[in-house]
């Protein structure tokens, strides 16, 4: 789905079906709450029309800070627990395919940490990526990885500067408990 962005124009809300929407999130007070409460205050005080340039401008930049926000949000978050699983190098987790890609496959640990194991690290088989069905499969073998599958991983690598965590799938050992 398509990010949602502040503007002037009128586009309703594709999933609600409305055509005329806006939303406000009190008690969150964001700014764009703010400026359709005082634009409101302002039309119910029987005042004139805002600028419509002026606003569109102040909803772009909104726009742009709450993506930026995001962004920093998810960085520190994936820092955090990249940082959290240098701990953990060499101990052995269960966790689910998240996500599948032409140079790798994503895990989500049940503690919801996500790494990724490296389609080069797959040396059983030539791997490949089939984009139709979110899968890997294994050309001779034709042994293949999906998602929402369950995998064992072990904790291979970390990079802390690039917020990276690698995996290496492992056939299923004593798994380590996290305690979390």
């Amino acid at each position: 789905m398509a990010k949602a962005a502040y503007s002037t124009r009128n586009i309703g809300h594709y999933g609600l079906s409305f055509e005329y929407y806006s939303h406000f999130t009190s008690p969150i007070r964001r700014y764009p709450d703010m400026m359709v409460h005082r634009l409101l205050e302002k039309y119910l005080n029987g005042e004139r029309s805002a600028n419509e340039q002026k606003y569109e401008s102040l909803c772009k930049h909104s726009s742009d800070m709450e993506t930026r926000a995001a962004y920093a949000e998810r960085a520190s978050i994936k820092y955090k627990q990249v940082e959290f699983m240098q701990e953990h190098i060499g101990k052995i987790y269960r966790g689910v395919i998240s996500g599948i890609t032409d140079w790798g496959i994503y895990v989500e640990l049940l503690n919801k940490i996500e790494g990724m194991v490296p389609i080069r690290e797959l040396d059983d088989d030539f791997y490949i990526f089939d984009e139709k069905n979110y899968a890997l499969v294994g050309r001779h073998s034709n042994k293949t990885y999906q998602l929402g599958d369950d995998v064992t991983v072990k904790i291979w690598r970390t990079n802390l500067e690039r917020k990276q965590l690698d995996f290496l799938l492992t056939e299923k050992e004593e798994i380590d408990d996290l305690e979390w």
